[in-house]
């Protein structure tokens, strides 16, 4: 008689940290509680998430064991678990508040994992039937989905040590983290002031710019709104018009915001103490600032011919570099309607779409690190094909890159490429279903890239100024999985449906 495979991973050990980083969640959804204490709006949505994060956090706590260790293994399944339950909470407000398209409890867990992955992408229809502090709850699930709740789950567990260094390098991609501080909840706390001074730095900015009257509407609620979501890339705004609903100025402020919170967190604190040249000798830095700056000129070209095209000159850089720095570092706002430019300006901000910030940032998407190595390890096949005994390894600021982690790139590539054409394919079959609803390929395939890329707004009737409810419940349902399993870098979640992670 054969008998079952042991279980190999420590259930108890992720359902200890899933546990407690529920339990502290309960800490941030006092801040849209206020909000709604001081605007008079219903309290009770707040409560409501409280209790629930309170009553699951409390339970897994009691379930898990704090005493074990946490491996590779049980930090996967407590990623997992963890992006997944936190929207989970998070869609609660929006339910118990039943106001508009988030009534239902499927649009809700889009709205909350859209925000909580930095997507940015909505089902709102319309904004004005909203509270300012469900608006604000938006803002804030995305603050923290840009880098706090992974921080803070680090920093709660001061002596997992492995396991906490794991979920930092899943979500960063680096292993510098371990190098700034001897203990990663060191580092955690270092990283989590780090971007709570360049929040509250957005804020100060935003907010004084409304004071001396250059933009009337950014006032102290819109100041602290996108000053979450600017830092963290997310994309949100309780404005309809996004961005383009302030003056010029505050689009001109926004701009280093986005680029900075799509910056290496860990090249930024060195960069502020003392090792500046680590930031600027990083080619990968050199990289992303390039593509920005080529795909802007191309953009700001085709606008400049576009004979529909009436901006000033100051409008086409502007709209220019700001819609393409916010595509490319997956912040998601928009300063103008860019499905009505013409077809190279959609198509660069749809190529934008793959290409994301730096490792180590809060940006989403597949990151300039991948496709630098991606594009060197081509460059050294030409040259090794005409030279077929030279010995050249990829070299990324100096240092050489392993091949195991080149092949991982590539496959991380070819992954992700396939998981987005499957998903355009099942967008247009799906909408099929819908009487009188189409959509086009173009469009299908911006929706794809945006949800499961974490960029936010697409193309079509899902473009910047548009709304994801338009699609069928069923592709929501698999948009809102998608988003997931993007924001945590695939494998995390992939990598549980596999026996060997289980039993091997």
């Amino acid at each position: 008689m054969v008998s079952a495979p042991r279980i190999r991973v420590d259930v108890d050990a992720s359902l200890d940290l899933t546990g407690t980083v529920l339990t502290y969640l309960a800490v941030p959804l006092c801040f849209p509680l206020a909000v709604a204490v001081y605007y008079g709006d219903p309290i009770g949505p707040f409560a409501a998430a409280i209790a629930a994060t309170l009553l699951v956090g409390g339970g897994m706590d009691l379930l898990g064991d704090e005493e074990t260790n946490l491996g590779p293994r049980e930090a996967f399944l407590a990623v997992a678990l963890i992006w997944f339950l936190v929207a989970a909470v998070g869609a609660i407000p929006f339910v118990v508040a039943g106001n508009g398209t988030t009534a239902s409890p499927i649009n809700a867990l889009f709205e909350s994992m859209s925000g909580l992955t930095t997507t940015g992408g909505t089902v709102f229809q319309d904004f004005s039937v909203h509270s300012r502090s469900i608006l604000m709850w938006r803002q804030l699930i995305q603050w923290l989905g840009g880098l706090g709740i992974l921080i803070l789950a680090t920093a709660v567990l001061s002596s997992v040590g492995v396991g906490g260094a794991q979920l930092m390098e899943t979500e960063t991609q680096t292993h510098d983290m371990n190098k700034l501080t001897p203990k990663i909840s060191e580092t955690a706390r270092l990283i989590w002031g780090l971007y709570v001074g360049i929040t509250g730095l957005a804020i100060l900015v935003y907010f004084s710019l409304g004071l001396v009257g250059l933009a009337p509407n950014m006032d102290l609620y819109n100041a602290v709104a996108h000053g979450f979501t600017s830092v963290a890339t997310a994309g949100f705004s309780p404005e309809p018009d996004s961005a383009g609903a302030f003056a010029p100025v505050v689009q001109w402020a926004m701009i280093p915001f986005m680029l900075v919170g799509s910056t290496n967190f860990v090249l930024l604190y060195l960069f502020i103490n003392g090792q500046p040249m680590r930031l600027l000798r990083s080619e990968e830095f050199h990289f992303y600032l390039g593509s920005v700056a080529v795909f802007t000129a191309i953009v700001g070209s085709a606008l400049a011919v576009d004979p529909t095209i009436t901006f000033t000159a100051e409008a086409t850089v502007r709209h220019a570099l700001f819609n393409i720095a916010s595509i490319i570092t997956t912040t998601g706002y928009a300063s103008t309607d860019y499905t009505l430019w013409s077809a190279a300006g959609q198509h660069m901000i749809f190529l934008g779409m793959f290409l994301g910030g730096m490792v180590g940032s809060t940006t989403c998407s597949i990151k300039s690190l991948r496709w630098l190595v991606a594009l060197k390890s081509l460059r050294r096949s030409l040259y090794t094909s005409i030279h077929p005994e030279a010995v050249r390894p990829v070299r990324i600021s100096d240092n050489p890159i392993g091949e195991e982690t080149i092949r991982d790139i590539y496959a991380y590539l070819l992954l992700s490429l396939v998981i987005f054409f499957a998903l355009t394919v099942f967008i247009v079959v799906d909408a099929q279903r819908i009487s009188g609803f189409t959509v086009s390929e173009f469009d299908a395939m911006g929706a794809a890239a945006s949800t499961f890329l974490n960029i936010g707004p697409a193309f079509g009737a899902a473009g910047p100024f548009g709304t994801y409810d338009i699609f069928p419940t069923s592709t929501k349902v698999v948009m809102i999985l998608l988003m997931w399993i993007g924001r945590i870098e695939i494998i995390p979640v992939l990598v549980l449906f596999t026996k060997a992670f289980w039993t091997s």
